[in-house]
């Protein structure tokens, strides 16, 4: 670690860290990290599947909605027919889309805890947080409910608390709280032990170091431009409230924030302040407007129901109307297609580190997708996911994962435990791992 009064961060893997007679060897692959990134309204039937793949299944072109993924075809893998069988919809599926339970409202219990939960109780004890909780700042009329608002738990009825602000989860992870706060960024706290160590490493570690601390000043310049804009805010003005440390703020434009969200999951994995993150990109029934979106109308929800065109049904906002169920199904698949970029953007930041053996998009799982498979028949059967990654070299990434009928979500799983170490041979309703992951279907 890199010290200070104030902040502590944590380096990710040098060379110098490793004897010199380890060197002349090939270098041990670093541990492996899993990362859960649920989405809610599921996606239009159809909009999921490749435009052209294969005889043994290699993606050789995705569809237009998925074109931002295009660069990163032979890092992923896109399932079919991947299914929950014992939850579905926007409560019951959001709350058990990790846990593979089934959602009780009456007794508030998801039916076990979350994957992510189990493999930080297993890898957490040797890092400076056990797992990340994130999730965007809720909209809409459901921003309160219980199980639209938890994927992860740490047992049955007990939800992970989950941060929303960038700040509050960026502080967890590089500043020690027992030592206070200050006004100077984590940078400058621990610039002085940083040129220090890279006098002392080789050129490769001395350009580690270098774009490492150059990531964690991004995420700090994009977090203190949110707070600035916030600051200019109307109430900010009539308040006239100064502050020695900038308040904590979530950044207007919704690009910018999940953008933040996703750098700082990123930071965590490549610092080695964790090994396990989710990150909810909204509430299970999420009523967000996606207006900024050109030639896009109405709510996330109300667009999800692409066949209800009139702009009179409970799911609409009473505004809003149609001409056609293709015109609405478009605007849905646009909000779809908005989210790919946004993950998209994150493969590509995983794909640029060089851990010495692989990157590390290379050496962590990533699960994308949503509890919801067609978002108008609020279906759980062939859910919208991407699993992402390399496992450490334990998958074969780039294929259509077409299974011929439905195979449940807890392979994968029980898949990402085994391979993060955890001892156990079942979860939930399945006691094999998914065996697509290594080979074709």
């Amino acid at each position: 670690m890199l010290r200070a009064v104030g902040a502590a961060v944590t380096l990710p893997w040098l060379e110098a860290m490793q004897p010199l007679s380890v060197l002349a060897v090939t270098p041990k692959r670093p541990k492996l990290r899993a990362g859960y990134l649920y989405f809610p309204n599921g996606v239009a039937k159809g909009s999921w599947e490749p435009d052209k793949v294969e005889r043994d299944g290699r993606l050789r072109r995705l569809n237009k909605w998925m074109k931002e993924l295009e660069p990163y075809k032979k890092d992923i893998l896109i399932g079919h027919n991947i299914w929950t069988p014992r939850g579905n919809g926007h409560g019951a599926g959001t709350a058990t889309w990790l846990t593979g339970g089934s959602y009780s409202g009456s007794r508030v219990s998801a039916g076990g805890a979350s994957v992510d939960q189990i493999i930080a109780r297993h890898v957490g004890r040797d890092t400076m947080l056990p797992s990340l909780e994130m999730s965007m700042r809720g909209e809409g009329y459901f921003s309160n409910s219980l199980p639209r608002n938890s994927i992860s738990w740490v047992n049955s009825k007990l939800p992970s608390t989950r941060d929303i602000n960038p700040r509050t989860i960026y502080d967890r992870m590089f500043r020690k709280a027992s030592e206070g706060v200050t006004d100077k960024g984590v940078i400058d706290l621990v610039n002085d032990q940083a040129k220090s160590l890279k006098r002392r490493v080789g050129q490769a570690d001395q350009r580690k170091i270098d774009e490492y601390l150059e990531a964690l000043r991004a995420v700090e310049k994009r977090m203190e431009f949110a707070e600035k804009q916030t600051g200019k805010s109307e109430l900010g003005q009539a308040e006239a409230i100064e502050f020695k440390r900038p308040p904590v703020g979530i950044p207007e434009d919704h690009e910018t924030y999940m953008r933040t969200m996703m750098d700082l999951m990123v930071l965590g994995f490549w610092s080695g302040a964790t090994r396990v993150g989710s990150l909810m990109l909204d509430h299970g029934q999420s009523n967000r407007y996606f207006d900024f979106i050109d030639g896009v109308r109405g709510t996330w929800h109300a667009l999800s129901h692409y066949r209800d065109i009139s702009g009179k049904t409970e799911d609409d906002d009473g505004i809003n109307s149609w001409k056609t169920v293709s015109q609405k199904r478009d605007m849905y698949n646009a909000v779809t297609a908005w989210h790919h970029r946004q993950f998209a953007y994150m493969l590509g930041k995983m794909k640029s580190i060089d851990e010495g053996n692989g990157s590390l998009l290379d050496n962590t799982m990533l699960l994308y997708g949503s509890s919801l498979g067609d978002g108008h028949a609020h279906g759980e059967e062939n859910l919208p996911v991407i699993f992402a990654g390399g496992g450490g070299g334990t998958v074969r990434s780039g294929r259509y994962l077409k299974y011929r009928r439905n195979y449940s979500l807890s392979k994968y799983h029980l898949a990402t435990m085994q391979r993060m170490g955890v001892p156990v041979e079942e979860f939930a309703e399945v006691d094999s791992p998914m065996s697509g992951l290594t080979k074709h279907v």
